[in-house]
């Protein structure tokens, strides 16, 4: 038997790199995909949908051959058709942030949230960084800082990061060390940039971790579908920093994961799995001891597919396709 397969995405915040294209075209091939269409965020049409929640109506785009990234985004715009999520087995989430307020939840009253790749629950719980609070045991020092206490008791141990729960691609992290705020390249007393970190208290904190020293050998992303580690990717900071992600100026390169990650993409699959997370991403940095250790996990909007197949020969994305599909049809057994 086949499907059909929804894919709801925002065309606005792609680039040529972006993965969801390739990965597109393999579920296309897939043999338990019988149709696949692409609705986006970034088209006016969509807008009640993804942003008033007042609609399960969409303009959707059915690719009939290879899709490939279209500066315009003309293909997500002009001859779209009107389409009900009811009319779809599956959907998989593309989105990257921000996502609207109560979106996850909207989305899940209309459609069995068990068919929906990752599970909007599941996304909403592990997307924020105070979910590494229930995996401590892979992850370096951490605690959640509410106040400016937690930060000040927190960076007497040791030199720090505080990451900001739900921003993504390194954006609002600062360091601290010796009573000293790192941000970007400008550094200032800690007690006075209170006030900067008091912003972000007022949204919930920050997901305190310390610092690692050997951040300059690297992040790196190991992605896993359905339980299995299916690639990694290096990804080193710029001469002189300690940020590694792509958006702050880091390159990417060919990594392998070792058996030390092996064992942490096993261990967050027993925790991820349950919560519906079919697929994610884990960063590691090297500590101390010269181990691997989890500085991040991301459930959801996976980038890098593309770039890591490229980089390990490998065909990463008819995997990660078949895994994605092997998955949804076990949740519908289950479901039934």
């Amino acid at each position: 038997m086949a499907y059909k397969l929804l894919i709801l995405t925002d065309h606005l915040t792609h680039t040529k790199e972006n993965s969801l294209y390739a990965l597109a075209n393999e579920l296309q091939k897939h043999p338990l995909v019988a149709t696949l269409d692409l609705a986006s965020r970034g088209n006016p049409a969509n807008h009640d949908f993804f942003y008033a929640l007042q609609s399960y109506e969409l303009q959707i785009a059915s690719p009939v051959k290879k899709l490939k990234f279209q500066q315009s985004g003309k293909q997500f715009i002009k001859h779209t058709q009107s389409r009900s999520l009811v009319d779809y087995d599956f959907i998989l989430l593309r989105l990257p942030r921000p996502i609207p307020l109560g979106f996850f939840q909207f989305i899940a009253r209309f459609f069995d949230e068990r068919r929906i790749i990752n599970r909007p629950s599941g996304i909403a719980e592990t997307s924020n960084k105070s979910f590494l609070l229930q995996v401590r045991h892979l992850c370096p020092p951490i605690k959640l800082c509410r106040t400016m206490l937690d930060v000040w008791e927190f960076q007497k141990q040791f030199s720090i990061v505080l990451k900001p729960l739900e921003d993504y691609g390194g954006k609002g992290i600062v360091k601290i060390k010796d009573d000293f705020v790192y941000h970007k390249s400008e550094m200032q007393a800690l007690f006075t940039y209170e006030h900067e970190l008091q912003k972000q208290f007022d949204k919930g904190g920050y997901l305190g971790m310390q610092f690692m020293e050997n951040v300059g050998q690297g992040d790196k992303r190991v992605v896993v579908v359905n339980g299995k580690v299916l690639g990694a990717s290096l990804r080193l900071p710029p001469e002189g920093a300690w940020l590694c992600n792509a958006a702050q100026g880091g390159s990417s390169h060919h990594a392998v994961a070792d058996e030390e990650e092996q064992w942490m993409a096993e261990e967050l699959h027993n925790v991820l799995g349950p919560k519906g997370i079919a697929m994610f991403g884990m960063d590691t940095l090297v500590n101390s001891d010269g181990k691997r250790i989890l500085s991040e996990v991301n459930t959801l909007s996976i980038g890098g597919l593309k770039q890591i197949e490229k980089q390990s020969k490998t065909p990463l994305l008819t995997a990660t396709a078949d895994g994605l599909m092997q998955y949804a049809v076990r949740q519908l057994e289950l479901s039934l």
